[in-house]
């Protein structure tokens, strides 16, 4: 397409991305709006991928663009790219200065030069990206101070006339407040996957199944995919 942008949404097929998705397409339509989603040899890339394409059909006209960063699987370091490395199950309890396995190092800034060189390129004027501070896993690049060096970054590397801000709709939010923005937003939430291991069903005991399904259950509303098993998607 030739027709200028106006925001790019990270899109990674979650719940949070697609909250951002939602808000971007408030904001400026679906025809302003493009879907980035990055591979990165990730346990559930194919599962992910599904979802973004789901959500992105879901907005019908925005435009979308798939990139691979296989990079990540090289390098390792992590239980969501090392296969060696176990994801681990019902471990909720190390505290929040502890930085989990299932930490992709420096893995956000990746997704953001890819989604800044896009912007450059087609005059967009904010990146959204699903960032989460508080009630999340504890990774590093999702801190606020990590985009208010970021954004610096951008304005230093990029042309004078360039003006692309970075936009964090959830970073300040609690998980089930994250549900209940979705529902005011009438986000596609029932085509979203966030398990960390499991592709057909989400296994309901990673750290991500976990603070999901914590989060609908807080919000008072039924998480609309499917579970492993009914002991499973118990918190």
């Amino acid at each position: 397409m030739s027709g200028k942008l106006q925001a790019i949404v990270l899109l990674s097929g979650g719940m949070d991305s697609a909250v951002c998705a939602a808000t971007a397409v408030g904001r400026h339509g679906a025809r302003g709006v493009g879907f980035l989603h990055a591979s990165y040899g990730q346990r559930t890339e194919a599962r992910e991928a599904q979802a973004f394409r789901d959500i992105a059909d879901h907005y019908g006209p925005a435009e979308r663009l798939l990139v691979r960063l296989d990079h990540f699987r090289a390098i390792g370091g992590s239980a969501l790219t090392d296969p060696a490395i176990a994801v681990p199950e019902n471990a909720h309890g190390a505290g929040p200065s502890a930085i989990p396995v299932t930490y992709v190092p420096f893995r956000n800034a990746h997704f953001l030069s890819v989604a800044v060189s896009w912007a450059e390129a087609r005059g967009a004027v904010e990146i959204y990206i699903g960032a989460v501070a508080e009630d999340s896993s504890g990774y590093p690049d999702c801190r606020p101070e990590y985009y208010r060096v970021f954004q610096d970054l951008i304005r230093a590397g990029t042309r004078p006339e360039t003006r692309i801000e970075i936009v964090t709709p959830v970073i300040a939010l609690r998980k089930s407040e994250i549900v209940r923005k979705g529902i005011e937003l009438a986000a596609p939430l029932h085509l979203t996957w966030s398990c960390y291991q499991n592709d057909r069903e989400a296994c309901g005991s990673c750290d991500s199944c976990f603070l999901r399904l914590r989060a609908f259950s807080e919000a008072g509303v039924c998480d609309p995919i499917p579970y492993r098993s009914a002991a499973s998607a118990r918190i």
